[in-house]
């Protein structure tokens, strides 16, 4: 057999490991009629760049579900993809351009797009390359790209038949403009950040007689395009100015006086000056009272012709001119410091204008009442619970879609217009000539599509759709979308929506909802924001390995909650593997050595079982139970945890030490065939999580077994753990919990008192009910503990103390350490009356808790029955404990 290396190295078996999966073709599932499949659609990194640790982290995840899946039998596909990203890429590229000098406008759109899909090509290879040293088990025959012509055809397709159904239209609507991407956003990529600002008055002139009314704003700036001032007509201080009309300054331009009830009476004067191009509340009062809109800005943000002596200078150089021409007027009343919300482009940063415009719209209230309906009557499940309340109340409230992007990169709309005779055609394939008067004068709309467009139709372009191909037959609906909670809105809403539209059935079944993943500063990890780039997986995997990261990402996590990501984790997930890594490096030694010896391993069925293994089996096998359930219940940070937790504590530095102390002593029976069967089984159960450690660890045990033939080829189709209720022993877990609570309490004193590792102490254990047990544990116990001469008696043969000795008062037994030179009498008593009003003061809370008629009405019975216990148990301990009090002061007296 190889030697197995010392130290753990994941560079040397990572893409070993990685290319044996991929070709034996086990991330490839079969259409298997009558089998219900488990399906997974990657949500599609942007191909903006490298991956960040939130991509891996949903890597992770779903690689967890998939990988248990596949182990449980089940046809499974998991399909990955890479979003194009509109905005996002744009941004990229013509930063990249700017670095070179040049402009997309100097280079044109068409190079400017050869150039967009160079970068593109460049950054899929790179993404699916980071999804595959994560260990993604995708299925990368089945990838997908939302530029790829199977989904650009859905995109248009979707879009024909929703223009054809009158759910989308072209209007002129307040829309949230970039002047730097110098395009329309969604009102959901817009960050709304509170900025330290000021509220300027204004004195507006009245046009006849002496006087003014006076306005507050935060943007001087627009009164350019102001068409009104409005107040509330419940104000009494301007219930006589209405009807009247006031004098704009420096420009002079007359305007009305209206009473409208959406004016805030107690904001500044209570007098709102009316800009109905540049902010949505004032266009809608304007829409109220057949106002004029007055745009002033050009799509760069700076001041175009109706902006009169301003025009040309960027918005807010023309707030300082025209604060100083006010000033200089005296029309500026006063500033003030003020806080607000504004409005900032989700990927540049930039702050957003509000701006009429004709755009592209999804009438969108069509398509939600269905959506909500299916998350309402529990077709589809969101996790966690809470997400759904916020998910309705956005849907319930929803507007109209803003879908039409002035950008380069993106499906162009399908959509010509006749320069003849106007007709408008959407159309999935480019026409040769108008469909009404014929001609062949045709131009397409220049606008793009919202990239959550086509992201909307994931679930089903991806498989073939708007074709009937055999793979959406079978594998949609999907069965989890797990993606971060921050995109609930961009894109889960928008996938149910347009799912039940195209298809007529669901999208998935469960909505997954991660935290996100944050840098230690707390920020969220994303690439395009002008602050930088985030941490690379790359960079952690180097020094810690692939496993290590899984492990630092997921464990201990709870669905929905955020993380910060920091070296201690990822330290963390480092030494579970080497603790893994040891403890089987001694196990497959032990193999080696016994098959050096002839010793063949016999199988576990028939073996006489000591107490220790029926407990490991007992503890092993009630895990599996736990996981599984969780696992259910997508509580994959506990479930790994709870792995952890046996693996390093109760199998390793437990069962393993033991294990060891009777393998030196020749014991019989060997403890060979339980060292083996509970760390084969524990790796099937780690596998999703941990893949690449897994598969070599339980490549070098398949090696040394016998019959390893009948074992499947690789622990990635080996069958998941089943618990086996028959192997839970709880007389066997009372025993060692005993026996590791003695061993534990003795090498905790030895601690405290500083007493050097090799040094023996002797011990005096009694007991009542376990003294047979323990009597047959105490060659481990004294081995364990460092504790010879050790005697196991029965409590009634307990005399006081003659000398100075140390008592630990335990569960089910007392430990006695005759201590003499290591620690004086009063101390110890100190310590047992400290511990003795510890045990009162817990006692007191119990009983207050079984006294409590609501506790008692509401709990469970098995709650209220649990709680009796702990009294009973700790009650026991008190008594034992002013025991060991009496003695101690008998003992003193005597001294």
């Amino acid at each position: 057999m190889p030697e197995i290396p010392k130290a753990y190295e994941p560079g040397k078996i990572e893409k070993k490991w990685y290319d044996f999966w991929l070709k034996q073709g086990y991330f490839t599932p079969e259409v298997e009629q009558g089998k219900k499949p488990f399906v997974i659609i990657m949500p599609p990194p942007n191909v903006t760049g490298d991956l960040h640790l939130g991509h891996a982290l949903t890597a992770t995840l779903e690689d967890i579900m998939v990988r248990w899946h596949r182990m449980k039998g089940e046809p499974t596909l998991w399909l990955p993809g890479i979003d194009h990203a509109g905005i996002a890429t744009q941004v990229v590229v013509e930063r990249q351009l700017a670095k070179e000098g040049r402009t997309k406008e100097q280079v044109g759109r068409e190079e400017f797009i050869r150039l967009t899909w160079e970068w593109a090509d460049k950054s899929r290879a790179e993404i699916r390359h980071q999804h595959q040293i994560l260990g993604a088990s995708c299925d990368w025959s089945r990838e997908k790209y939302t530029l790829d012509e199977g989904p650009s055809r859905a995109v248009r397709t979707a879009f024909v038949r929703l223009y054809g159904k009158g759910l989308i239209y072209r209007g002129e609507r307040m829309i949230n403009w970039c002047p730097r991407c110098r395009t329309a956003l969604s009102d959901l990529e817009v960050e709304h950040k509170d900025i330290g600002g000021h509220l300027y008055y204004i004195r507006y002139p009245y046009t006849q007689g002496d006087g003014f009314v006076t306005v507050a704003t935060t943007r001087p700036e627009t009164f350019l395009g102001d068409t009104a001032v409005a107040v509330n007509p419940k104000d009494e201080r301007y219930r006589n100015l209405v009807g009247c009309r006031v004098t704009l300054p420096v420009i002079d331009r007359d305007i009305p006086v209206i009473a409208d009830e959406a004016v805030d009476a107690s904001f500044g004067t209570g007098a709102l000056k009316i800009t109905p191009a540049h902010d949505p509340t004032d266009a809608e009062i304007a829409q109220r009272h057949d106002l004029p809109l007055i745009d002033t800005m050009n799509p760069d943000a700076t001041m175009n012709e109706n902006a009169g002596p301003y025009r040309g200078l960027e918005r807010l150089a023309c707030r300082d001119r025209v604060l100083a021409d006010l000033k200089a007027r005296g029309l500026l009343e006063r500033i003030e410091p003020y806080s607000h919300s504004v409005g900032h482009c989700d990927r540049c940063q930039t702050m957003v204008e509000p701006r009429v415009s004709l755009q592209w719209f999804v009438r969108t209230q069509p398509l939600a009442g269905p959506a909500i309906g299916a998350v309402r009557d529990g077709r589809i499940t969101i996790i966690p619970e809470r997400f759904a309340r916020i998910y309705f109340n956005w849907m319930e409230n929803i507007r109209d879609w803003c879908i039409s992007r002035q950008l380069w990169w993106g499906h162009r709309i399908p959509v010509w217009y006749c320069q003849d005779c106007a007709q408008v055609t959407a159309s999935v394939d480019e026409p040769s000539a108008c469909a009404q008067c014929r001609s062949s004068q045709l131009i397409q709309d220049p606008d793009v599509l919202d990239t959550w467009f086509s992201s909307a139709l994931w679930t089903h372009s991806t498989l073939g759709w708007p074709d009937d191909s055999e793979d959406l037959r079978y594998f949609y609906p999907g069965s989890v979308m797990e993606t971060a909670y921050d995109i609930i809105f961009f894109w889960v809403a928008r996938m149910i929506m347009m799912g039940l539209e195209n298809m007529g059935e669901i999208p998935f079944r469960t909505v997954y909802l991660h935290g996100l993943i944050r840098d230690e500063s707390g920020e969220k990890m994303s690439r395009t924001k002008l602050r930088g780039k985030p941490m690379n997986p790359a960079q952690p995997i180097s020094q810690y390995g692939v496993d290590a990261l899984r492990f630092a990402l997921t464990s201990g996590t709870t669905p929905g909650n955020d993380m910060n990501v920091g070296t201690d984790k990822f330290e963390s997930g480092r030494n579970f593997v080497n603790k893994l890594w040891n403890a089987s490096r001694f196990i497959l030694q032990s193999l080696d050595a016994a098959s050096a010896a002839d010793q063949a391993v016999p199988i576990l069925s028939g073996l006489p079982q000591m107490t220790e293994d029926r407990w490991i089996d007992s503890q092993l096998n009630r895990l599996v139970a736990s996981v599984t359930g969780l696992m259910e219940e997508f509580q994959f940070g506990e479930a790994e945890q709870q792995i952890y937790e046996f693996v390093w504590s109760q199998f390793c530095d437990w069962y393993i030490e033991i294990a060891k102390i009777r393998l030196r002593s020749r014991s019989d029976p060997s403890p060979l065939p339980f060292l083996v069967a509970t760390l084969e089984k524990s790796l099937r159960l780690l596998h999703p999580f941990m893949p690449f450690v897994t598969e070599e660890l339980w490549q070098g045990l398949k090696q040394r077994l016998p019959g390893d033939d009948r074992m499947p080829a690789s622990i990635i189709i080996a069958p998941y753990p089943v618990a086996d209720e028959g192997a839970f022993a709880p007389d066997a877990e009372r025993v060692m919990d005993s026996v590791v609570e003695i061993v534990r309490s003795i090498r905790n004193v030895r601690a405290q008192h500083r007493i050097v590792p090799g040094k023996w102490i002797e011990a005096r254990i009694y007991a009542d009910e376990l003294l047979a047990d323990l009597t047959a544990q105490a060659h481990i116990i004294g081995t364990a503990a460092k504790a010879r001469p050790l005697a196991v008696l029965g409590r009634q043969e307990r005399a006081p103390s003659q000398d100075r000795a140390l008592v630990l008062v335990l569960k089910e037994a007392e430990v006695v350490l005759p201590l003499a030179g290591m620690v004086d009498r009063l101390a110890e008593e100190r310590r047992l009356v400290k511990e003795r009003e510890e045990t009162r003061a817990r006692i007191v809370q119990l009983e207050a808790r079984l006294r409590d008629g609501a506790f008692l009405s509401k709990a469970p019975s098995h709650a209220v029955e649990r709680e009796q216990e702990k009294l009973a148990v700790l009650e026991d301990k008190l008594q034992r404990l002013e025991r060991e009090l009496s003695q101690l002061g008998s003992a003193s007296a005597e001294g």
